[in-house]
């Protein structure tokens, strides 16, 4: 899988290559729009924020157009199965907001049946947290009549949808889960922040990372990890890479944009559509078979 799109330049940047030795140009410059543009999504975020506390309300079974099935009456069309509902899980100290860009974009693309999830700042709990999860998503595919979900998590969002997934089995409902800069083997950054449980559960060694860690035969989700080689919220960058003996795993590297541009940046949301529609080397592999493939992914 690889997309690519340029950023538009900034002007200071100019002045960076004089300024600047050439080897330590190109990663400044780079390093310089990334926080740019960190900034700028932080900004609007936080102005799109008190949109998305509360709950979004649940849509009803879906509707079908006068005269019964798509297609029907009509022998040159045939009737399409729709693909599964996709449920979108944000990260810590976050809420559904975030997602206000990517939705658009997987609505523009047919995915019509969209749905987002928040768990309250207050969830103290990774396993707490995948069990509300859980109960959702049953919730979903019995409103909808799917047997199974497609899953997009942000963050720690992804690390709650894999608990779901691993430990809890998700895997009967979960067909794709796709994670935007997830610490699967825990993240070592701001450890003032260990006054809070679940920030805790995401260091290396807690009990949820070892859980996570153990043996998981026969898993029938197809796992896919965008991680950053600028994320300063993952220490080491490597811990956002799912590497996992019995799970079907893809590894997508994006260069060129921080944590919050994840589920933010136009190539990443077209990234993510082609891991949902399956259009990526580890969709080609048998389910249930132990697989690891990787992709890049270059924004800047």
């Amino acid at each position: 899988m690889q997309v690519t799109r340029a950023l538009e330049p900034f002007l200071p940047f100019r002045l960076c290559r004089r300024l600047l030795p050439s080897g330590l140009m190109g990663l400044s410059v780079t390093l310089l729009k990334a926080t740019a543009l960190e900034i700028a999504i932080l900004t609007g975020h936080l102005l799109l924020y008190p949109s998305g506390i509360a709950q979004e309300r649940r849509a009803g079974p879906p509707t079908l157009p006068a005269g019964g099935t798509e297609g029907a009456g009509d022998p040159a069309r045939l009737p399409t199965q729709a693909p599964p509902p996709v449920v979108l899980l944000h990260g810590f100290i976050d809420n559904r907001s975030v997602f206000v860009l990517l939705r658009r974009s997987l609505g523009q693309h047919g995915r019509h049946r969209v749905e987002s999830l928040n768990y309250s700042p207050l969830t103290c709990d990774i396993r707490i947290a995948a069990e509300l999860l859980g109960r959702h998503i049953e919730e979903i595919c019995q409103r909808t009549g799917s047997s199974q979900v497609d899953v997009v998590g942000h963050s720690l969002g992804g690390l709650i949808a894999r608990y779901y997934v691993q430990r809890l089995g998700g895997d009967t409902r979960v067909r794709t889960l796709v994670m935007l800069g997830t610490p699967h083997s825990g993240t070592q950054v701001a450890p003032l922040a260990n006054a809070h449980p679940i920030v805790r559960q995401m260091r290396p060694g807690s009990e949820v990372i070892e859980e996570l860690s153990r043996p998981a035969p026969g898993c029938r989700t197809r796992f896919v990890s965008f991680w950053s080689d600028l994320d300063h919220l993952m220490v080491p960058l490597e811990t956002a890479r799912l590497d996992h003996p019995d799970l079907l795993t893809e590894n997508v590297q994006v260069s060129g944009i921080g944590h919050l541009a994840l589920p933010v940046h136009p190539a990443v949301a077209t990234g993510i559509r082609q891991a949902l529609d399956g259009d990526g080397t580890a969709a080609d592999a048998t389910p249930g078979t132990p697989a690891s493939h990787t992709g890049d992914l270059t924004v800047a």
